[in-house]
């Protein structure tokens, strides 16, 4: 009894995966620059989690929150180049949701 192994189609697989993973990556990236160069810094809030992780205080993120937004003032776009941006950001998280929508589709329904 022997195993025979497809190569061709194990490094199909491997090239697909590692696309599809950079794709994500880059879309996710991308959209969260375009993010922050519309004025739309992402600051989020403290949670609650064990002590392995260390959370910033209070004080820390309301000066994030002046920060992001002293940062959004100073930007040195336009209010069109900043729609665009936001818009491009938007498209970018879309494609990114589509990736990985569709590698799942590509799992159960493809199989």
């Amino acid at each position: 009894m022997s195993v025979d192994i497809d190569w061709s189609a194990f490094l199909l697989v491997f090239g697909a995966a590692l696309l599809g993973a950079c794709a994500v990556v880059s879309f996710y990236a991308l959209g969260l620059r375009l993010l922050v160069r519309s004025g739309h810094a992402p600051v989020v809030s403290p949670a609650e989690f064990t002590d392995a992780i260390t959370v910033i205080s209070e004080k820390e993120l309301k000066r994030a929150s002046k920060q992001a937004a002293k940062a959004a003032r100073k930007s040195p776009l336009t209010e069109g180049q900043k729609r665009l941006a936001l818009a491009g950001a938007y498209a970018c998280f879309a494609l990114c949701a589509a990736a990985v929508v569709i590698g799942i589709l590509v799992i159960v329904v493809g199989h």
